[in-house]
C-alpha cells in the first residue's frame, strides 16, 4: 500500500491553525472532500454528510502536539485512519496529511490526493485571509 504526504505551509501560528482545523464544526469550511454540510455530534461520534455518503467520524483528544488524527467509518463499514499533524515551519505552520492508497486504483488514488490537496489549500486561504 503506498502513501503520499500532502503539505501546505500557512502564514499564521501553529496553534491558530490547530484550533481551526481540528474544530470538528469548521470541516464544512475546508474539508470538502469529508463534509459537505454541518457536522452533527453523537457523543465523541461526528455524523457527517459526505460526498461518499452518510459517515462518522472519530478525531483524537484535543492536544498540544498538534495532531488530529481522525478515523472515517465510510458507509460499506470500513474504517480509514487519516493522519493529519500540523508542525512549526518558519514561515508559520505546515499541515501534512497523509493519504494511503488503501484498495484503490492509481486514477482513484490520485484523485482522492488532490482532493486533499484541494482541500488543504481551502485551509490556507481562510487562515490567510483572517490573519491579513
Amino acid at each position: 500500500m503506498r502513501s503520499r504526504h500532502i503539505s501546505v505551509v500557512i502564514e499564521a501560528s501553529p496553534e491558530a491553525v490547530y484550533d481551526f482545523a481540528a474544530d470538528p464544526d469548521s470541516l464544512q469550511h475546508w474539508a470538502a472532500g469529508l463534509a459537505s454540510s454541518e457536522v452533527t455530534r453523537s457523543g465523541d461520534v461526528l455524523l457527517v454528510e459526505s460526498p461518499m455518503g452518510t459517515v462518522t467520524v472519530r478525531f483524537v483528544a484535543h492536544n498540544d502536539l498538534g495532531v488530529f488524527d481522525h478515523d472515517v467509518t465510510l458507509p460499506s463499514g470500513e474504517i480509514v485512519h487519516n493522519p493529519v499533524r500540523v508542525l512549526a515551519h518558519p514561515d508559520g505552520a505546515e499541515v501534512v496529511f497523509t493519504v494511503r492508497q488503501r484498495d484503490m486504483t492509481d486514477d482513484e488514488f490520485d484523485r482522492d490526493c488532490a482532493t486533499v490537496a484541494a482541500d488543504l489549500e481551502r485551509l490556507n486561504q481562510i487562515l490567510t485571509d483572517s490573519y491579513e
